[in-house]
């Protein structure tokens, strides 16, 4: 059984309790004495109400030399935001989703001091995926009920005494549905999906929820192709991230208008996209959520008065925090 030194343990609360009293740090949702943690498990970050790390891995048979990230757990290596996660639609095909999950928890309950927890998951799917992949997706996430590993050289004991799964897109807005007047199109743009629906006077339309292959990921692949074929060069992802992000970085002028106008168009197919699933700016509210939201700032043509970007990249797990809470405590008046 780990456990943690009182001393450190206290000093940690200690830090945390005077944080929360300042408004530095959110109290950590609770119920009955069970933390609520929600993870955005997305294709390009894992996301948390604190915390984003890239959403990869590389496992190692022996300890690595570098090892700031480092998870062990059942006698594997593996090193957190390593690698390249390539785009798959079943997050339960192989083990790696779930060592994030472990790395995602360590990272939230690291911010509180915390090392020992109960803890119930709140993590999300893409609109259209829900009700075929959510038993699966829980299945997956509760292997193993007592769990045991040491990350960035902090050991942890975790029960995951449960696991929510909701929509993604809609769990970012769902404690504001009372600003969702009229007609509203939500628009999640992810690394690996778009998902869409709408929302009408407060209420989700349930039979107007898509989603798309056609996240942030598709505008990095084109990026990189249009520079090696306009400039016979590679260039770095992170290059790609900083001009996508910022609108611009510190590279020759050529280059620069390359992946501009690359962005340019890749920001000009997804209103076509939006348009055929009967976008209409003149008649309804355009929300965009994700981490594509910056691609439309800086490179997309719209009235800002009209269209709303949501800024906080981890407020898709917040949300899956406030829909989880919600749900316990209806549970316990039913």
């Amino acid at each position: 059984m780990l456990r943690l030194s009182e001393r450190t343990q206290k000093t940690d609360l200690m830090t945390v309790k005077l944080r929360i009293e300042k408004g530095e740090l959110k109290p950590l949702k609770e119920y009955q004495g069970v933390k609520i943690i929600g993870i955005d498990n997305g294709y390009g970050n894992i996301k948390t109400a604190n915390c984003c790390f890239p959403a990869s891995l590389t496992d190692h048979d022996t300890e690595p030399v570098f090892k700031d990230d480092l998870l062990i757990y059942s006698g594997g290596y593996y090193l957190i935001g390593t690698g390249h996660k390539e785009f798959t639609a079943d997050k339960t095909g192989d083990d790696d989703y779930y060592i994030l999950t472990l790395a995602a928890i360590a990272r939230e309950l690291e911010v509180y001091g915390l090392t020992v927890a109960a803890v119930r998951l709140a993590v999300g799917l893409p609109l259209t995926w829900v009700s075929r992949q959510r038993e699966d997706f829980k299945a997956y996430l509760l292997r193993n009920r007592d769990v045991e590993f040491t990350f960035r050289g902090k050991e942890y004991l975790v029960e995951i005494a449960g696991v929510d799964v909701f929509p993604q897109g809609f769990a970012t807005v769902a404690g504001q549905l009372r600003d969702f007047s009229g007609s509203n199109m939500l628009a999640d743009i992810g690394n690996g999906t778009m998902n869409i629906m709408f929302i009408n006077d407060r209420r989700p339309v349930t039979d107007r929820m898509f989603t798309e292959k056609y996240g942030t990921h598709q505008c990095v692949l084109a990026v990189r192709e249009n520079v090696m074929r306009g400039h016979h060069a590679a260039v770095d992802d992170s290059i790609i991230n900083r001009v996508l992000r910022f609108g611009t970085a510190d590279i020759q002028v050529d280059y620069l208008a390359t992946i501009q106008d690359t962005a340019k168009e890749y920001v000009r197919e997804i209103f076509r996209i939006l348009r055929e699933h009967e976008y209409n700016p003149a008649l309804m509210r355009l929300h965009v959520l994700g981490g594509g939201g910056c691609l439309l700032r800086n490179f997309g043509e719209y009235d800002p008065k009209r269209v709303t970007i949501y800024d906080d990249i981890c407020a898709a797990a917040k949300g899956y925090e406030y829909l989880c809470e919600q749900a316990m405590l209806r549970s316990t008046k039913e």
